[in-house]
């Protein structure tokens, strides 16, 4: 069986350079057959084998929902007024994360895809890429990671700078341009500490995308980054058992 097919990227191309609602309406049977269909399908077969990866991982195949992110933009406080997202989006979530909502004081979005680290795919023409980690956490989760880091510093060095993650996968993200309050300057790792996103990718060529051996291919390098997914559970204190 394979997923996607060079007709999912010539449909997100094309969505790049048509994108109103008047053209995806016209092509939406395309975007359901080429696009959202093998999304849900690959999600499906990652519903176990994401579990290889980490225990307390999952993968959702709903439509609405789940691990596969929609493909409508949220524009009301952009200046980009496209409509679509020119890429699919995939994540694969932290188990506890489902039903936990933000409280009053923090906003009105799902907790879970802000203050737990995920597993991601994102794949556009010529611009895919696989990773994971936390992406813009809130402050008390950013601050909890930080302390974190101050008190285990040889376990951060341990996931981040070994050969497994290394040969593989590079940190990346935003960071403060100066030491965030209330930490040492002169801390030795003071320019993770800056960090504002824990995040790690890797390219993925498109032809990869192509293979009938795609969830097996995506577990095999994710295997290594999964310590430092695990790394950032233990500073939020989420389970890593799967429970």
């Amino acid at each position: 069986m394979t997923y996607f097919t060079p007709k999912t990227l010539r449909f997100l191309a094309d969505l790049a350079a048509n994108n109103r609602r008047d053209w995806f309406e016209a092509h939406r049977a395309a975007y359901e057959r080429d696009v959202r269909t093998p999304a849900l399908r690959l999600i499906t077969a990652m519903e176990t084998l994401i579990r290889e990866v980490h225990p307390a991982f999952m993968a959702s195949p709903k439509k609405v929902g789940g691990s596969l992110f929609r493909i409508h933009r949220d524009t009301r406080f952009s200046g980009d007024k496209t409509p679509y997202k020119t890429h699919i989006g995939i994540t694969f979530f932290h188990a506890a994360t489902r039903a936990t909502a933000r409280t009053a004081d923090t906003g009105n979005a799902a907790r879970g895809r802000l203050d737990a680290p995920v597993f991601y795919l994102h794949i556009a023409p010529g611009a895919s890429f696989m990773g994971g980690g936390i992406w813009h956490p809130q402050a008390p989760a950013l601050r909890q990671i930080r302390e974190y880091l101050v008190d285990n510093p040889a376990s951060w060095r341990s996931v981040t700078q070994g050969a497994d993650f290394t040969q593989r996968y590079a940190l990346g993200g935003d960071a403060l341009v100066r030491p965030p309050k209330g930490f040492d300057p002169q801390h030795p790792l003071i320019n993770d500490l800056k960090r504002k996103d824990f995040i790690a990718s890797t390219d993925v060529a498109d032809e990869a995308l192509m293979r009938a051996d795609l969830p097996q291919w995506l577990v095999d390098r994710y295997r290594p980054l999964a310590p430092l997914v695990d790394w950032l559970c233990d500073a939020l204190t989420l389970p890593t058992d799967g429970d």
